[in-house]
């Protein structure tokens, strides 16, 4: 994948703030007219630096207050298990990490019980060995992908 340039950044970085912002308004904060930047926004998607437009909800107001990160031992690779994690709706990113764990999972669930019934489903899925769940008390923030040598999102 090609490297993006300044223009770019600036297209990218107005997106993480607000992905409904309208093409006069991005062109404008980079320099362009609404056609080039809608033009730029399309070729970002078509080669991937876009991924997807999506909604930032609030778990909690979706009743999914309890967070884990959970770290997955295993007694095979599991590089090639990635569909039976994401058959598990509560995981909502899974990471093959090096160290004494083989994934990192991060887990959203309404409450301990349906966290611990998480747990139990990992079980199922072969090779896995053992876990780790860490549960989160509070989160200070989260945020995307740093653009323009500052920090989004």
């Amino acid at each position: 994948m090609e490297i993006v340039d300044d223009i770019d950044r600036k297209l990218i970085a107005a997106l993480q703030r607000d992905a409904t912002t309208a093409y006069a308004a991005l062109g404008k904060e980079a320099g362009l007219s609404a056609g080039a930047a809608h033009e730029r926004v399309r070729k970002l998607r078509e080669r991937g630096v876009i991924r997807r437009t999506t909604v930032d909800v609030d778990p909690a107001a979706l009743g999914q207050d309890v967070l884990a990160y959970v770290m997955v031992e295993s007694s095979a690779w599991m590089g090639e298990s990635a569909a039976a994690f994401a058959a598990i709706p509560e995981i909502v990113e899974a990471h093959v990490i090096a160290g004494s764990a083989s994934l990192l999972l991060k887990v959203r669930s309404a409450t301990p019980g349906r966290l611990q019934d998480v747990l139990r489903r990992l079980y199922a899925i072969e090779g896995v060995s053992g876990t780790q769940a860490t549960v989160v008390l509070e989160t200070f923030f989260e945020r995307g992908v740093a653009v323009e040598g500052g920090l989004s999102g």
